[in-house]
């Protein structure tokens, strides 16, 4: 009987670029940029890695449809090489193949990356693709990620009777405790402190989205190499090792879409998604186990309405959590602790490795006094991609024993 992924895996190392306007660096530099962090960090030579899964999402302007020349930059050894995508989540499920080679008794060190150069599409958000041959222009002339996200928060006020001018005191908190964590951030993409009434004084986008609500647009890459605790006891002797506590990943069936429940003021997925990953995790109350998180903050809507999603917040509470500083650097648990996608932007390929590259931090105590997380232990990620009314979620957890 099948008995999931916990403790079957280890981080052995990580790596991540500086994200950002990277206008001098192809994909493929990026690439390498994380690779090489993340190879010494694992201390190991590149002819051990047995395997590799490469995350990209958009074609044209990343390293293309097929993993070779991801082998080519890397000078990786003459080894599988597999190409992975799925909306945001495409980086995380890089990782989830990588972990789930090594948890299989396939290979013993594997390799996973995510690589995206999102600025050079020319769009200034994420751009629009097809879906099963439809042009997007066909399947609805006037929906954008802001309008779509947006409707969270007028369909959250209607389901829990919240204020709408609350909503928006939560909303600005939200990016301004993500932009305070970013400007520590020397990786970050946006470093500069924000206050509330900034973001609320900030251009509208789409209401009662301001620009400060929405995540940038940027490039970046982060990269992995997973292997057996056994072997990473081995290689880091009297060391912590981070190993994988879940992985859970659920896809939207278009229920949503057609109308029947849901009431578009939540994500079923990501509620499936965490339910599942608890399970496997064996935890048994988030709001008191986790020690961390990176949620996937396209809209501060999304993060308020996902700290309910993920069990954290009660329902319809999360707006006393939030101005209560529950989630701040310093509060119960901390959520954006490098910054998010608020101050990383999200190109989409690698938004996932780099969520978890944050965790992997603060578990080893690799980062500054002024960002460190108290008591760190148990960090999630969670990636959304699509729309609220159809999408992927998928959850990590990842921890020291």
């Amino acid at each position: 009987m099948a008995d999931g992924i916990k403790d079957k895996v280890a981080i052995l190392g990580m790596g991540c670029t500086r994200f950002g306007e990277r206008w001098e660096a192809y994909a493929e530099d990026l690439a390498t940029e994380a690779f090489v962090e993340c190879l010494e960090d694992a201390g190991i030579e590149k002819k051990e890695i047995q395997a590799a899964y490469i995350g990209t999402h958009i074609d044209e302007i990343n390293v293309g449809k097929a993993a070779v020349p991801l082998g080519v930059a890397l000078k990786l050894p003459y080894i599988p090489v597999t190409r992975t995508e799925n909306y945001c989540a495409t980086a995380t499920e890089a990782f989830r193949a990588a972990c789930y080679s090594v948890a299989a008794g396939v290979y013993d060190i594997v390799l996973a990356l995510g690589v995206e150069k999102l600025k050079d599409t020319g769009y200034g958000g994420l751009p629009s693709g097809g879906s099963m041959g439809v042009k997007p222009f066909m399947m609805g002339a006037n929906m954008t990620a802001p309008g779509m996200f947006a409707q969270l928060a007028t369909a959250y006020s209607a389901k829990w009777g919240v204020p709408m001018e609350k909503i928006k005191d939560a909303m600005a908190h939200v990016s301004a405790k993500s932009h305070a964590n970013g400007a520590l951030n020397p990786k970050a993409h946006l470093r500069k402190v924000v206050s509330e009434d900034q973001i609320k004084a900030a251009p509208m986008i789409a209401y009662p989205l301001g620009l400060f609500d929405c995540c940038g647009v940027s490039d970046g890459s982060a990269c992995v190499i997973v292997t057996t605790p056994e072997i990473a006891k081995s290689l880091k002797k009297n060391q912590d090792i981070v190993k994988v506590k879940a992985l859970s990943v659920s896809v939207s069936s278009g229920e949503e879409a057609i109308g029947n429940t849901w009431d578009g003021a939540h994500f079923v997925t990501t509620r499936i998604a965490a339910t599942n990953a608890y399970e496997e995790a064996g935890i048994k109350n988030p709001r008191e186990d986790l020690s961390m998180m990176e949620v996937h903050d396209c809209f501060s809507i999304t993060e308020m309405v996902t700290m309910e999603d993920l069990h954290i917040s009660p329902k319809g509470g999360a707006y006393d959590d939030i101005m209560g500083g529950f989630y701040d650097l310093d509060g119960k648990v901390p959520c954006q602790v490098d910054g998010g996608l608020k101050c990383f932007g999200h190109p989409i390929g690698a938004s996932g490795l780099r969520m978890l590259y944050a965790m992997y931090e603060q578990l080893l105590d690799r980062v500054p006094q002024e960002r460190k997380v108290k008591n760190a232990h148990l960090g999630l990620t969670h990636n959304l991609g699509g729309m609220p009314h159809s999408n992927v979620a998928a959850i990590s957890i990842i921890g020291i024993d």
